[in-house]
């Protein structure tokens, strides 16, 4: 994800008098908005959109690295025997 310095790092200050502009620029850009105080970062805002994009990716990484762990222990089987045992389990018609 990329952001603008020049655009993207607004100030709480700013943020209290633009509410309305810095929203649409979020939504327009798609680039989350850092938002400082004191001049430090300290909160980040994002489009909801971009962020249920960003939450999906996450959750799929996180059961994409359980599986390979599962496939470095050797917690495999032959994937005709899954769908065997998913068939009967789930009372699928063969």
């Amino acid at each position: 994800m990329s952001i603008s310095i020049s655009e993207d790092i607004k100030s709480v200050s700013d943020l209290k008098k633009k509410t309305n502009e810095i929203f649409r620029q979020m939504h327009h850009t798609g680039r989350p908005i850092i938002v400082t105080v004191n001049g430090k970062p300290d909160a980040v805002l994002l489009d909801v959109e971009v962020f249920e994009k960003k939450l999906k990716s996450l959750n799929l990484g996180i059961l994409l690295t359980v599986a390979e762990e599962d496939v470095r222990e050797g917690r495999t089987r032959k994937a005709k025997d899954f769908i065997r045992e998913f068939k009967k389990g789930a009372k699928v018609p063969g």
